[in-house]
């Protein structure tokens, strides 16, 4: 009887249960869709406007893995998917242009994006999103050395067109589109604002925002889920609140402030390695302790 009453309670609960969610399509995974747009970025980059070298990417990407594996090794018992670092080094490659022939900056950049993961944290959640922090570190500390990608990969349309459409799917595949947007409407609003300041045409002030360093920061380092607040309001706040402050960093270089001068290379990087950790602090603070430890 007991067996029996048990059978049907099993029977019951199966009938109960939610339906199992339908697999995910590999070819619409989002973590495979971030892979592929990097990778045509880089692709693109190096093929069509030779902005880095064969031996950068190498260096990058060895930095970067193995301080990933390493690390979470010693630290979590196992190997980490290795996509994340896959990530940080080909960014590092892409945005970092160092003085002459210089390697050591993309290893130390990929290196600390990575250790930023590791160390940076709150409730087991990184405050950065780690090309973010290195780009920032490496620009502030070895300003004579290393610089940052800027217009050497052009404003192609057609090529724009592929790495917006392919950067606008994944943001939405994430549920993140509301922040790109956010942040590219305050952008375009405040350009008029800034060239009226400046005095200087209002295209010179929007027209950064097709350049590859922006894309790479709408698509990859802005909307970095693991770095991201847990509310949608939040997000936009912080969205609102980076291009704010960048038009800061913007507006003070065009008046020739002291304090800004060493943000001037890369203004929205900036930005949003001041605002991100201090937004991400707080919210991770305001979460049950359950809620922010990562699955």
């Amino acid at each position: 009887m007991a067996l029996e009453l048990e059978g049907t309670r099993g029977v019951a609960a199966r009938r109960l249960a939610p339906p199992p969610a339908p697999a995910r399509s590999r070819l619409t995974d989002p973590r495979l869709l971030i892979t592929a747009l990097i990778t045509v970025i880089l692709v693109v980059g190096y093929w069509q406007y030779h902005i880095l070298e064969i031996r950068s990417l190498a260096v990058a990407l060895f930095a970067a893995v193995l301080t990933e594996s390493v690390l979470s090794r010693a630290l979590r018992g196992r190997f980490a998917n290795v996509q994340s670092a896959y990530i940080s080094g080909v960014s590092m490659a892409l945005l970092t242009k160092p003085q002459g022939s210089l390697l050591w900056p993309f290893a130390i950049g990929a290196a600390l994006a990575i250790l930023s993961k590791y160390v940076l944290t709150r409730r087991g959640r990184h405050l950065w999103n780690p090309t973010n922090f290195a780009i920032s570190a490496l620009v502030l500390l070895a300003p004579g050395s290393v610089a940052i990608l800027s217009h050497e990969m052009g404003n192609s349309l057609a090529t724009n067109l592929v790495i917006w459409a392919m950067g606008l799917l994944i943001v939405s595949r994430v549920r993140l589109l509301h922040v790109t947007l956010t942040y590219a409407a305050c952008f375009a609003a405040l350009a008029p604002l800034r060239a009226a300041l400046a005095g200087v045409p209002v295209l010179a002030e929007l027209g950064p925002i097709t350049g590859p360093m922006y894309q790479l920061f709408v698509f990859f380092m802005i909307t970095d889920p693991r770095t991201t607040v847990s509310t949608r309001r939040g997000r936009m706040a912080v969205a609102v609140a980076v291009a704010l402050v960048e038009f800061g960093i913007r507006l003070a270089n065009d008046f020739h402030l002291a304090f800004a001068a060493p943000l001037a290379s890369a203004p929205p990087i900036f930005a949003l390695a001041i605002v991100g950790p201090i937004a991400m602090w707080i919210d991770l603070g305001r979460r049950p302790v359950a809620a922010a430890r990562p699955a």
